[in-house]
C-alpha cells in the first residue's frame, strides 16, 4: 500500500479555533481521518488515552501549560508522530529542546505547500514506526517461544529423565512430524508436566 492510500488519524491541539479549523481544511479526509480537534493539554491527553493518534498536531501556545511538553510526550510512544507549530520568532529555541525526542516543528505562519510537506514527512516517519513495531512484536514473540521451549525441556529432563539434548531433540521431532510449531508442542509438554 502506498503512502497516498494510506489513512491516518489526527489530534489538532490549538488554543485558537480559527487555527485549529484552517490547519483541519488543509487535510483531506479522504488520507486524514478521524481529525479531532481540541483547545487544551487537558482535553489532548484525554482524547490520546481514548485512542491512538498517528499524528498529534499541537498550535503553541497553549493555555494550560507547555505545548513543546506535550509534543515531547506524544513523542514517547512508538504510535503517534507530533508536530509542534510554534510563533516564528521563537521557533529555533523550541527546536534545538524538541528535535531530539522526534518532533517536528513548524515555524507559523507557515504556507499550505509547507505543511503539506510536513505531513508528507510525518507519513513516511508514521511507516517506519509501524515496520519498526512490528519487527518488535515478533522479537518479543520469538523470545516467549524460546522461554517456552526451555522450560517445556526442563520439565521432560526432570519428569522423564532425558538429557537437555534428548530433551531438545524430542520437542523438535515433535514439532516436525505433527507440521506444528516448537511453541504448540512446548506449550502441550508443560501443561501435561506442570499439572503433576
Amino acid at each position: 500500500m502506498s503512502l497516498k492510500e494510506r489513512v491516518y488519524s489526527v489530534l489538532v491541539v490549538s488554543a485558537a479555533k480559527d487555527r485549529g479549523a484552517a490547519l483541519t481544511s488543509l487535510m483531506s479526509p479522504a488520507r486524514y481521518n478521524p481529525i479531532e480537534t481540541v483547545s487544551d493539554i487537558g482535553a489532548a491527553r484525554r482524547a490520546a488515552s481514548e485512542r491512538d493518534f498517528d499524528f498529534v498536531i499541537i498550535s503553541a501556545p497553549l493555555p494550560d501549560g507547555s505545548a513543546a511538553g506535550l509534543a515531547m510526550d506524544a513523542a514517547e510512544t512508538k504510535r503517534t508522530v507530533p508536530l509542534l507549530m510554534v510563533p516564528a520568532e521563537i521557533h529555533e529555541e523550541v527546536f534545538d529542546k524538541v528535535a531530539a525526542s522526534g518532533v517536528f516543528t513548524l515555524p507559523r505562519p507557515t504556507s499550505k505547500t509547507l505543511f503539506l510537506t510536513a505531513l508528507n514527512w510525518m507519513s513516511a516517519l508514521r511507516e517506519r514506526m509501524r515496520k519498526s513495531v512490528k519487527k518488535e512484536i515478533s522479537v518479543e514473540e520469538k523470545m516467549e517461544e524460546i522461554r517456552l521451549v526451555n522450560r517445556a525441556k526442563w520439565l521432560l529432563i526432570e519428569e522423564i529423565k532425558m538429557d537437555e539434548p534428548a530433551a531438545h531433540r524430542y520437542i523438535e521431532k515433535q514439532a516436525m512430524d505433527r507440521c506444528v510449531s516448537r511453541r504448540e508442542i512446548a506449550e502441550e509438554i508443560i501443561r501435561t508436566y506442570s499439572t503433576k
